[in-house]
């Protein structure tokens, strides 16, 4: 899951957007429709941002046990923001669960070393902490403690567009039918959509196969 962003509010300068729409490190699309995730420049302060979400805040050490220590056999998916790791947490409580049972998650941990990541991260919170829709990842929450910076998202089983489409000839991918592939064009344009809309106020500008992340086939 990786950072699926460009996007931008009213201002014309660039930030992010994550679909499910999303970037190869991340989680974007829903099954047979497509979701997105926004980024934009931030006129409010990082404390403004974060109480003003409608998400959880997680503890470092309660993903830490979610994603197993952040095993490299957990990863998901790398890109310039960070890894995202596979965790799993309970569907009501939301803490740490054993692998295999609960709710499954994806958990993005940023590279301490990237110079816009923060932004990226507060923006993130900042616009998927507001907007739902259907074909939308769900942020589910972030981690803000000491240096560390993570956002845990809604799990997309099914992996990108872009590895359906070209990479099907791994035994673990399944080719789509031109039924579900419309029906995958349909969602994520609905989502697209959704973003560009007066209630939204997103510009979604990184719209390619392996920013849309797929949950059913």
């Amino acid at each position: 899951m990786g950072s699926c962003f460009s996007a931008e509010t009213d201002s014309p300068l660039p930030n992010g957007a994550n679909s499910k729409c999303s970037r190869k490190d991340g989680n974007g699309t829903s099954g047979s429709s497509s979701r997105v995730s926004s980024v934009s420049v931030v006129p409010r302060t990082e404390g403004e941002i974060l109480l003003g979400s409608n998400i959880k805040s997680f503890s470092f050490n309660g993903l830490k046990t979610a994603t197993r220590n952040f095993r490299p056999d957990s990863v998901l998916g790398e890109g310039g923001f960070g890894c995202v790791f596979k965790g799993w947490i309970d569907e009501h409580t939301y803490a740490p669960a054993r692998p295999g049972t609960g709710m499954v998650i994806a958990v993005k941990r940023l590279n301490q070393e990237s110079l816009q990541g923060h932004l990226e991260w507060l923006t993130e919170i900042k616009h998927l902490g507001q907007l739902y829709h259907p074909n939308l990842v769900k942020l589910i929450g972030y981690c803000l403690e000491d240096d560390h910076r993570l956002l845990v998202y809604e799990f997309m089983p099914k992996g990108s567009l872009e590895n359906h489409l070209f990479r099907t000839g791994a035994s673990y991918i399944q080719p789509l039918s031109w039924t579900i592939r419309m029906k995958v064009a349909l969602g994520a344009a609905k989502g697209l959509a959704y973003l560009h809309s007066d209630k939204a106020k997103v510009i979604y500008r990184d719209f390619k196969t392996s920013n849309i992340l797929l949950d059913l086939l």
